[in-house]
C-alpha cells in the first residue's frame, strides 16, 4: 500500500489533522464542500453539514454549476444542491479530526479549518446490469479528503 502525504505541511501544537482516503463519493459533490467549509468553524461546519443531510439548506455550486438548480437560502449566490451521502462522509471526518485535537489537548470549541482538499482517488472497475443479459462497464470515481484545523485564540 502507498504511502500518503498531507499536500499542506503545517506543523505546531495547536493542529489536529485527519484524512479520509478513497471514500465512494462523487469528486464533485466532495470539492465543492470542501471549497465551502473551509475557514469555518469546526463546530458550525458540522452544523451546517447535518442540515444538509436533512436537506434544510445546500451547499453553493461555485465550480460545478452546469445545469445546477437555484436553491434558497444562499447568500451571494444562486446554484446549490443537497449532497447528503459527500456530507455524510465530512461529518465522519469532522468527528474524527475533533478527537484527534482533544486527543492532542486542544478545545474542541475554538477549532477552525484552515485546510481542507478534496482530490480524485483511483476508479474501480465495475458493471451495470442492462437488459437481456448484458452489462454496460463503468467507473465507480473515489475522493481522497484531507482536513487540518488549528486552534484559534479566544
Amino acid at each position: 500500500m502507498a504511502k500518503f502525504d498531507y499536500s499542506n505541511q503545517l506543523t505546531g501544537k495547536d493542529i489536529a489533522r485527519g484524512r479520509v482516503n478513497e471514500a465512494p463519493i462523487s469528486p464533485k459533490h466532495a470539492i465543492e464542500i470542501a471549497g465551502f467549509i473551509r475557514g469555518m468553524k469546526l463546530d458550525d461546519a458540522a452544523a451546517y453539514l447535518k442540515d444538509v443531510v436533512a436537506l434544510q439548506k445546500p451547499i453553493p455550486f461555485k465550480r460545478f454549476n452546469r445545469n445546477v438548480p437555484h436553491r434558497k437560502g444562499l447568500a451571494g449566490w444562486d446554484a446549490g444542491r443537497y449532497p447528503q451521502k459527500a456530507s455524510r462522509v465530512y461529518l465522519r471526518l469532522l468527528n474524527n479530526v475533533r478527537k484527534n485535537a482533544e486527543y492532542n489537548g486542544l478545545e474542541g470549541d475554538q477549532l477552525c479549518i484552515v485546510h481542507v482538499s478534496a482530490n480524485r482517488g483511483i476508479r474501480r472497475r465495475s458493471f451495470m446490469p442492462r437488459a437481456m443479459g448484458r452489462a454496460t462497464p463503468k467507473d465507480r470515481q473515489t475522493v481522497n479528503i484531507e482536513l487540518i484545523v488549528r486552534e484559534q485564540e479566544a
